[in-house]
C-alpha cells in the first residue's frame, strides 16, 4: 500500500445498506486486509442503518485506510446524536449503537452544519504487541 490514503465515497442517493457493506468489503480487501472484516462491515452496517432509520434525509460514508489507520465516517442529515437506549427483545432495536462502540477503537460524534458526523477508528495491532 502506498503512503498516500485511499478513500471511498458511498453517498446515499445512489446506495443502500446492502450496497454500502458490498463497497466496504472490497475497500477492506484491497486497502486494509488487516482489519476484522467481520466488525468493520456489523459497524458500517449499523451506521448506515441508522443513519436511514433516523434522519429524513441524505447519509454519506466515508472510507480512508492509512497504512496503519482505518477510518469509517457516516455523514448523515440529523443533528441529533446517537443515545444507547435499552435493548428491545421484542423487536425494537437499542443494540446497534452499544455494538459500533464496542466492535470499534474509537468513535466520535461531531456536529455538522447540516448534520453530523459519527466516526469510528481502527488502529492496525503491531505484530509485536503482547497477546491479551
Amino acid at each position: 500500500m502506498s503512503n498516500e490514503p485511499q478513500v471511498v465515497v458511498v453517498d446515499s442517493s445512489h446506495r443502500d445498506s446492502a450496497a454500502a457493506r458490498g463497497v466496504a468489503a472490497e475497500f477492506l480487501k484491497q486497502h486494509c486486509p488487516w482489519a476484522d472484516l467481520d466488525a468493520v462491515l456489523l459497524v458500517v452496517s449499523e451506521l448506515v442503518t441508522n443513519a436511514i432509520r433516523h434522519t429524513s434525509g441524505w447519509w454519506r460514508l466515508h472510507l480512508t485506510a492509512e497504512q496503519e489507520t482505518l477510518i469509517v465516517d457516516i455523514d448523515d442529515s440529523s443533528p441529533l446524536p446517537p443515545v444507547a437506549r435499552r435493548p428491545d427483545f421484542a423487536g425494537g432495536g437499542g443494540f446497534g449503537w452499544p455494538m459500533v462502540l464496542r466492535l470499534a477503537g474509537h468513535v466520535e460524534v461531531t456536529p455538522l452544519p447540516e448534520g453530523k458526523r459519527v466516526q469510528a477508528v481502527w488502529q492496525r495491532q503491531s505484530a509485536m504487541a503482547p497477546a491479551r
